[in-house]
C-alpha cells in the first residue's frame, strides 16, 4: 500500500498546559525586552535631546542642518527660523532641519 493510514490523536488536557504556553512565550517577551533596551529607548533618548536642543535655540547661534548648510539664527518663529548663511541672504528652514548647534565662532 502507498498511503499509510492516519491515526488521530486524543486532545491534549486543557488545564495542564499553562506552564507549557508560559515557556513558549518566554523567548518572544525576552526578546522584545532587549529590543527595547538596544533600539527603542536609546532612539527615545536622542529624541528628547533633540527637541531640548531646537527649543533652547536662540537669535544669533551657529547652526548646522540636516541639508549641509551651516550658517547663524537670524530670527525664530513658531516652528522655522531665519538661517543667514551668508551677509544679508536669510533663508527660512523648519526648526527641525537643524542637526547641530556649533561653537560660537565656527563660521566665519
Amino acid at each position: 500500500m502507498l498511503i499509510s493510514p492516519a491515526f488521530a490523536q486524543t486532545a491534549p488536557a486543557a488545564g495542564g498546559d499553562m506552564m507549557s504556553s508560559l515557556g513558549s512565550m518566554l523567548p518572544l517577551l525576552l526578546m522584545f525586552v532587549v529590543l527595547y533596551f538596544v533600539m527603542i529607548r536609546p532612539q527615545m533618548k536622542r529624541q528628547k535631546e533633540h527637541k531640548a536642543m531646537i527649543d533652547a535655540l536662540a537669535k544669533g547661534d551657529e547652526v548646522a542642518t540636516a541639508g549641509g548648510l551651516l550658517g547663524k539664527v537670524a530670527n525664530l518663529d513658531d516652528g522655522q527660523i531665519g538661517l543667514e548663511i551668508a551677509s544679508g541672504v536669510v533663508v527660512q528652514l523648519q526648526r527641525h532641519a537643524v542637526v547641530q548647534v556649533l561653537p560660537k565662532g565656527s563660521i566665519k
